[in-house]
């Protein structure tokens, strides 16, 4: 530890508070099992409450039964439970869990507590792809508008978008050693596909701005299982490469030239953390739409209630947050005993940011 600190104050200056920083990273993944514990359970609760309510209220036990029969007392709720809330729910974990893991992933690379798992730019390429689809029939017509048919049509769009982007993103890191001009690079794809949805939009019918605007908004629902399978595989593919790179992502919060002392290919360390992060965001964004605010605050609020800067335990942490956050937005958004069906978009934001300012607020600064 005391060799740590020394090398703290060669590279960033005799500072106590970093040099305490790292103190607390050094601290064993083992003292937070009960953090993490209370968190799964946390997670099972609001999964239950999140299948249980809604337009049809289900009751605890017929839940429990139908998961572990595949039967309940009556033949609508399993209807209702295996074809609509069911993979609803299984999509927020994944959504949730792998949007707070690309937030957390990017804040430490940029070194920018403002940055979200978007900031590379693969939202705006998959909603560039889902525009095309969309408003390129107004546009363009033929192919486009043949396209639209498909029930896989949004989906595909959007991941081939995200891809495209990924793999420019990608040329760009091998290429480029500065992380922040990264960072600058994916904010201007961003500005580029805004400006050509801009375009196709003045040239789109009434009709198909509201379709484009709906997916824009996010959805967690109308998931096929296949569906669902793909979204999780590239969940757990995407949650396993982060781990692998967490004690990486512990020696880039010290800097990169600390980073540099200990042995760490940064170049290298660098492009696996944006691939791991763009199969999360892309494949989410693909399945879900672009959902604000998750990945941004999610990691903020971690930090704020689990006191540890070290990756191993905060990348677990922030999966399970992030899926207790969606899934209680989520159940917001059905309107228990209501017909009504808010967008996931607008809950997360009105939900998640008083929480986010009253933490900061009680807390008066920001773990970072």
């Amino acid at each position: 530890m005391q060799i740590a600190a020394e090398a703290i104050r060669l590279t960033h200056g005799n500072n106590i508070k970093t040099a305490t920083f790292t103190v607390k990273m050094t601290q064993q993944p083992h003292s937070y099992k009960k953090h993490l514990l209370v968190l799964a359970l946390l997670t099972i609760v609001a999964f239950f409450i999140n299948v249980s309510l809604g337009s049809v209220y289900i009751p605890f036990q017929e839940v429990l039964t139908g998961l572990f029969t595949g039967n309940t007392d009556k033949s609508h709720w399993d209807l209702i439970l295996f074809n609509y809330r069911i993979p609803k729910a299984i999509t927020a974990i994944a959504a949730g869990g792998g949007l707070s893991i690309s937030g957390l992933l990017m804040q430490t690379v940029f070194r920018n507590p403002l940055a979200g798992p978007f900031v590379l730019g693969l939202s705006s390429g998959a909603s560039l792809g889902v525009a095309l689809l969309i408003l390129g029939a107004g546009a363009f017509g033929g192919v486009f508008g043949a396209l639209l048919g498909n029930s896989w049509s949004h989906v595909i769009a959007a991941a081939l978008g995200s891809f495209l982007v990924l793999l420019a993103v990608l040329a760009v890191t091998i290429k480029i050693k500065d992380t922040m001009a990264i960072l600058i690079i994916g904010l201007m794809f961003g500005s580029l596909t805004a400006a050509v949805i801009g375009v196709l939009s003045y040239f789109s019918s009434a009709e198909q701005l509201q379709q484009y605007v709906f997916w824009s908004l996010g959805s967690l629902g109308n998931q096929s299982w296949t569906g669902i399978l793909i979204l999780s595989s590239c969940f757990f593919i995407g949650f396993i490469i982060a781990l692998t790179t967490s004690k990486s992502l512990n020696a880039l919060l010290l800097g990169e030239n600390y980073a540099k002392s200990m042995g760490l290919n940064i170049k290298k360390q660098t492009l696996f953390i944006i691939l791991a992060t763009s199969i999360l965001a892309g494949s989410i964004t693909a399945f879900a739409g672009p959902i604000a605010f998750v990945g941004l605050a999610v990691p903020h609020l971690t930090r704020q209630i689990i006191k540890t800067s070290n990756h191993l335990i905060l990348i677990p942490a922030v999966t399970l947050m992030g899926a207790i956050l969606l899934l209680i937005c989520d159940t917001i958004a059905q309107v228990p005993f209501s017909e009504y069906n808010l967008p996931i978009n607008a809950i997360t934001s009105m939900v998640g940011a008083p929480v986010v300012i009253w933490l900061l607020v009680r807390k008066r600064k920001l773990l970072f």
